[in-house]
């Protein structure tokens, strides 16, 4: 039996003011995807793709681990895009040789009110062909299940940005400033120049 899974997540975050606007953070995908994700399972690939080693799944009485393959990039207006360039499946080869997976989303920076806000949004789509035994499931539970799957992964992704980001982004804020302010020097004397 082939079935089609999908799940939309949107997203509103206002941002807290701080000296440097967040786009700067953004232009980074190193930095953001291990804020939106557990860096223990991203390995990052080169030319601003990663790999994402999703925990085991457990999908009616299937155990599979998805790897997805992730390109994320900045455009000029400070817009983060991400989507999914490849995705295997550990645990259920007949699976892995007939299962496709499509994430696109986005994160915008959008100023209202002299306020910032991330708007964004995150499309996952799935197409499998269950094995035999699970192909006699009645359908309306396969797609039910797998629909709330997909919804939980995107919640998910959605609770790490809303708390991680941020944080991250604060913390990037001031490492910034440390950086850029000038640093007290001793002269020889054992005064501060």
């Amino acid at each position: 039996m082939s079935v089609c899974f999908s799940a939309i997540q949107s997203v509103e975050i206002l941002v807290p003011a701080q000296p440097i606007p967040i786009q700067h953070y953004l232009r980074q995908p190193q930095r953001l995807i291990q804020a939106l994700i557990d860096p223990s399972q991203v390995e990052p690939l080169g030319q601003d793709r990663f790999r994402f080693k999703m925990r085991p799944l457990q999908f009616l009485a299937l155990s599979l681990q998805p790897t997805v393959d992730l390109h994320i990039w900045a455009e000029a207006d400070g817009t983060i895009r991400l989507e999914s360039v490849g995705c295997d499946i550990r645990g259920v080869e007949y699976i892995n040789q007939r299962f496709s997976l499509n994430l696109a989303g986005q994160l915008t920076p959008v100023q209202m009110q002299s306020k910032t806000y991330l708007k964004g949004m995150a499309d996952l789509k799935v197409q499998v062909e269950l094995p035999p035994p699970l192909s006699f499931t009645p359908r309306l539970l396969v797609e039910t299940t797998g629909n709330g799957l997909l919804r939980s992964v995107l919640l998910t992704i959605k609770q790490r940005l809303v708390h991680q980001l941020l944080s991250d982004y604060c913390a990037w804020v001031k490492a910034q400033q440390a950086v850029d302010s000038p640093s007290l020097q001793w002269s020889p004397k054992g005064s501060l120049l």
